[in-house]
């Protein structure tokens, strides 16, 4: 099936913190180590054809630890993308598993060679296939599913510790796992390409604050999927924005004609 995605991203400090850890790949697009975050949600549009790729990375460590990881996880993600983006066709789990292998790789290695011993960031990915969308996720940040009819539904897998006593419990996979110690597990799922469907990949910034309920009441919305993205950040800063805020947001959208084929047509 021929199809475009319609696709919005931001990424908001939010009200508390003075740091943002968190960051993202969107269609070639990222925020460098040290950032603000962004003024403003930005958007555009993509053919399925081009192997677009959606992720976004929450960091976690001391100082500047967890700006630095989901950094490094943005950049490996960028460079591996453009070195093998066409087997998102071809290979889509094998090339999520790698992804994700790479990215820990290059969280890892940089903790090494400075001597770091805790840091990591979560990973929550969109892949999009001729048939099929892929979800692909380490950690805490997530991935739902809003059908045309408005269902809401989460692909990805909290990666949590159960029964943490003291603030929130502590992830079992994230990148920045050292390959000798535990196992890399994400959590991939595959579901058809329907025309009408939206997607979105949020940090916590955005599930700590809103209920499932509120955001799939947003998302449902007949509004460009620019506004909702805005909406959804604007509503979680009134809840309190405790913490960093980033959002993808895509809609599947039947593939535009070009000026020939619309003449023939």
């Amino acid at each position: 099936m021929a199809y475009q995605i319609e696709y919005a991203y931001t990424c908001h400090i939010g009200k508390v913190r003075n740091n943002n850890e968190d960051n993202f790949w969107c269609c070639g697009e990222s925020l460098d180590s040290e950032n603000k975050g962004m003024s403003h949600v930005r958007s555009g549009k993509i053919k399925q054809k081009d192997f677009p790729l959606l992720a976004v990375f929450d960091g976690m460590g001391g100082e500047s630890c967890g700006e630095m990881a989901a950094f490094l996880a943005a950049e490996s993600c960028g460079e591996f993308y453009k070195e093998k983006k066409k087997e998102i066709s071809e290979y889509p789990e094998e090339f999520l598993n790698e992804l994700c292998f790479q990215m820990n790789r290059a969280v890892c290695d940089y903790g090494q060679e400075n001597k770091i011993n805790s840091m990591g960031t979560t990973a929550a990915i969109l892949a999009f296939g001729a048939d099929q969308v892929y979800s692909c996720n380490l950690g805490d940040s997530r991935i739902y599913r809003v059908s045309p009819e408005g269902q809401i539904h989460q692909l990805s897998l909290d990666h949590v510790l159960g029964g943490g006593r003291f603030g929130k419990p502590p992830l079992t996979q994230y990148l920045g796992i050292p390959e000798e110690s535990m196992g890399l597990e994400p959590t991939i799922t595959a579901q058809e390409a329907v025309i009408g469907t939206r997607y979105l990949i949020c940090s916590d910034g955005i599930t700590d604050m809103l209920t499932d309920s509120e955001i799939a009441a947003v998302l449902a919305r007949e509004v460009p999927v620019a506004e909702t993205a805005e909406l959804l950040v604007e509503q979680a800063l009134q809840k309190g924005g405790r913490d960093n805020i980033t959002v993808i947001l895509c809609e599947l959208a039947e593939q535009e004609q070009n000026w020939f084929r619309k003449l023939l047509s």
